[in-house]
């Protein structure tokens, strides 16, 4: 069974169940629609997303509440701030653990010396090749310092 599958399935339980995170997972099943919808040039036919496309889509969509999160803070808006961390939660329980330091560090070694990258002005290029080994199970600010600490 398919990601997005597993969230069909789980947003009709939600639904029978009367479950807070339904508005969650139907908000994640018509982003990844929309992106099929948006990538589709043949304008027909119904294309079931990608695990990887899914993936793309719960990465940004955490990364989307996180800034939510800061910004209701910020302006004190506890009652956003609580809605905005219950779907951040659901979104989360779909995505991939994220890798500790030490294998991103590993990962991106593996990376730079795939692409042949030495100095800082690889950096572009070494990017590129770390951020396709981890595949959204690192944030890239995260793999953007290593990538730097590794490269002189």
């Amino acid at each position: 069974m398919s990601l997005f599958e597993d969230l069909g399935t789980a947003w009709k339980l939600a639904m029978k169940a009367r479950d807070p995170s339904k508005d969650a997972l139907a908000s994640i099943r018509t982003e990844c629609k929309n992106k099929v919808i948006a990538g589709r040039s043949d304008g027909g036919g119904a294309i079931e997303p990608s695990d990887e496309m899914v993936l793309e889509v719960l990465a940004k969509m955490a990364k989307q509440r996180k800034e939510s999160i800061d910004e209701f803070t910020k302006a004190g808006r506890d009652d956003l701030v609580d809605k905005e961390a219950a779907e951040l939660a659901v979104i989360e329980s779909y995505l991939p653990k994220k890798l500790a330091d030490a294998e991103v560090e590993a990962l991106v070694k593996e990376a730079l010396a795939e692409v042949g990258a030495t100095s800082s002005k690889d950096m572009g290029k070494g990017m590129k090749a770390a951020m396709a080994k981890i595949a959204g199970r690192a944030d890239g600010k995260v793999v953007q310092a290593a990538v730097k600490a590794l490269l002189p």
